[in-house]
């Protein structure tokens, strides 16, 4: 979910109820803080889904029209076990805090999820062939900030709407303005080219993720050059993930190595943050 998304969800709902996890014990579909939007007829986000977003969401329509015959905002809280009595076995207990969204709750969840999505961990993917769009799509439906690199303009074309292009002769700058924390996903048209970007992401040590397509022996021919060309070390180097995605799947469809490697970059990003918690 974006601030675009929200304005956009806002803007067709004037009349919209916030259904926030306020507890969660035990095992639970999703975490305190949690939250969705309900209107009177359309959902924005989610708290976990199956019988318990069902009741939250009768609940919230049950508030807004109340509110709407009273003239009066009320609010209203759910304390649901999740056991068979609903039909899910998480074995948990969720308390949610519903209440109706007004000026003053909007602009507030407007900004909150500016900074989030501010502070969201940045990808770049260099590359717009047939990997790297799917990886666009893939990572567009992710909470990262994603930006393509391409020196070909046609090769930008038909990127999602929510992925930044960037259009360079010299995509390896992009490398060095990253901010810290980054992933750097080389999959150009060009090995020469793949592999002075790969070296230079190779220098960030503060990199989340660095990861090349291609084969074994693109890798191994990639670290002959590096380490005796391009003045790398064998310590750098074993920080390259090469092929991406991993080889637990033999499937080279592009939507296959796309999901798999955008899989492999939100577990290097989840790694970090356990590393070094905000």
């Amino acid at each position: 979910m974006t601030s675009s998304h929200l304005s956009a969800f806002f803007a067709v709902s004037p009349a919209a109820a916030l259904v926030e996890v306020a507890e969660a014990r035990g095992s639970t579909p999703r975490e305190k803080g949690a939250w969705m939007l309900v209107s009177p007829d359309a959902i924005l986000g989610t708290i976990g889904g199956g019988q318990l977003e069902f009741m939250a969401i009768d609940k919230a329509r049950e508030l807004l029209a109340d509110a709407a015959a009273s003239a009066r905002a009320g609010m209203a809280s759910l304390s649901i076990p999740l056991g068979p009595e609903i039909g899910q076995c998480c074995g948990g207990r969720v308390e949610l805090a519903i209440s109706p969204v007004d000026k003053a709750k909007r602009a507030e969840l407007l900004e909150r999820e500016s900074r989030e999505s501010a502070g969201r961990p940045h990808v770049y993917l260099f590359g717009g062939g047939h990997v790297g769009h799917a990886l666009a799509a893939a990572l567009a439906l992710l909470p990262v900030k994603t930006m393509v690199v391409e020196t070909r303009a046609a090769a930008l074309e038909g990127v999602p709407a929510t992925v930044e292009t960037s259009l360079t002769p010299v995509p390896e700058e992009a490398v060095r303005a990253a901010p810290p924390g980054s992933a750097f996903i080389v999959l150009t048209h060009d090995h020469a080219l793949d592999f002075l970007i790969v070296a230079e992401a190779l220098k960030r040590d503060d990199a989340a993720y660095v990861g090349m397509i291609g084969s074994k022996t693109k890798k191994a021919t990639f670290r002959s050059w590096y380490l005796k060309e391009a003045g790398g070390s064998e310590e750098r180097f074993m920080r390259l993930v090469s092929p991406i995605g991993g080889a637990g799947v033999d499937d080279k469809r592009p939507a296959v190595i796309a999901a798999l490697a955008a899989a492999e970059v939100i577990q290097a990003f989840s790694r970090v943050r356990a590393v070094n918690p905000r």
